[in-house]
């Protein structure tokens, strides 16, 4: 049963994040005049700049954070790592929150929970190491330190100077911050489901 509840959470986290991804491909495909290096992904959920096509972004977030926050409960029915799956959920939430409240709807709540999001979840791909297995507890570490500092970049770059941005613009910068995320979820995910019933995942963080 436990290994069940597990493989459900990595469909669950695989199939969330390749919809999204494949939504915002198709978003930004759509989106007049997107620049990539410039623009926020929030800005494809902007009623005021993407329109109609806003709606489609915000569901697809929602969706995404839903699935997040499923998948980090029934991950936990197989392993009892409640640190993990404490901050994993609080990523779902924040992904769904994101989705409600367009950035042009109250900035401050969506830059917020924006922010509780990227750390929750980056944090949570770092303490994940303790939970798998080598090689994959190393690309753990590396694309949880690797959002983390863009993430501390990006803060610099709004706050103290520009330069901060590496000349990869905000946009740039904040894929950085997210790409690490959704490349580990999909790692983790396909982890997941493909585990052997006789490996057990038992780490305490």
């Amino acid at each position: 049963m436990k290994c069940g509840n597990r493989k459900i959470a990595g469909l669950l986290l695989f199939s969330g994040l390749v919809q999204f991804i494949l939504t915002q491909i198709v978003c930004e495909t759509i989106y007049p005049d997107y620049l990539v290096g410039q623009q926020a992904i929030s800005d494809l959920g902007n009623w005021g700049l993407a329109g109609n096509f806003a709606a489609v972004f915000a569901a697809s977030s929602i969706l995404l954070g839903v699935f997040i926050i499923a998948g980090a409960y029934f991950n936990m029915q197989g392993s009892k790592n409640r640190g993990f799956t404490a901050l994993f959920a609080i990523a779902g939430v924040g992904n769904v929150v994101v989705g409600v409240v367009a950035e042009n709807v109250i900035p401050s709540v969506h830059s917020l929970f924006a922010l509780i999001m990227f750390v929750s979840w980056a944090v949570a791909v770092l303490l994940s190491y303790k939970l798998v297995k080598s090689p994959f507890s190393y690309v753990s570490v590396t694309l949880g330190s690797v959002s983390l500092l863009m993430l501390f970049l990006s803060l610099l770059a709004q706050r103290v100077s520009p330069s901060f941005a590496l000349s990869l613009g905000m946009g740039g910068l904040e894929r950085l911050i997210v790409y690490p995320l959704w490349l580990w979820t999909l790692g983790f995910g396909a982890y997941l489901i493909g585990e052997s019933c006789d490996t057990t995942i038992t780490g305490k963080t």
